[in-house]
């Protein structure tokens, strides 16, 4: 429950506030589950869908792995519990905290920071090649 202050905080930057008249109904209620298409080849993990300067990167990035774009898809951190079904061959961690679960056992797991971060550091971009490149020599 918001207090006085909160709503009017609230109101005055337009957002609107409900409440529940029986919040008891939602108990044990469970957002339905997440089943990616067979073709996603590639997850990326990150708070925000890659756009403008991020997505060009991006799809440089699945260039590289030989991958196209619509091999691949985005979820963000909290949408990755719903997860259920998958063909993936590949989950990025971009900008959040990998997550070490029976989902991605059998996956090829990279980590970075956000794409943005990536931009112009010579650094993260090498060490998430080095990551790429490493999935490579296994399979070689």
């Amino acid at each position: 429950m918001l207090d006085r202050q909160q709503q009017t905080y609230l109101k005055e930057m337009g957002i609107t506030v409900w409440e529940l008249a029986h919040p008891e109904r939602l108990l044990g209620y469970q957002a339905p589950g997440i089943i990616l298409p067979a073709d996603c080849s590639l997850l990326l993990v990150a708070d925000a869908c890659p756009q403008g300067q991020d997505a060009s990167l991006f799809i440089k990035v699945l260039a590289s792995m030989k991958l196209q774009p619509q091999q691949a898809l985005h979820l963000t951190p909290a949408q990755v519990t719903q997860l259920q079904k998958h063909a993936l061959t590949w989950v990025w961690f971009a900008g959040c905290e990998a997550e070490m679960a029976e989902t991605w056992q059998g996956v090829k797991q990279l980590t970075s920071p956000a794409l943005a971060d990536i931009h112009g550091n010579t650094q993260n971009r090498r060490d998430l090649w080095q990551q790429i490149c490493s999935y490579n020599d296994l399979s070689a």
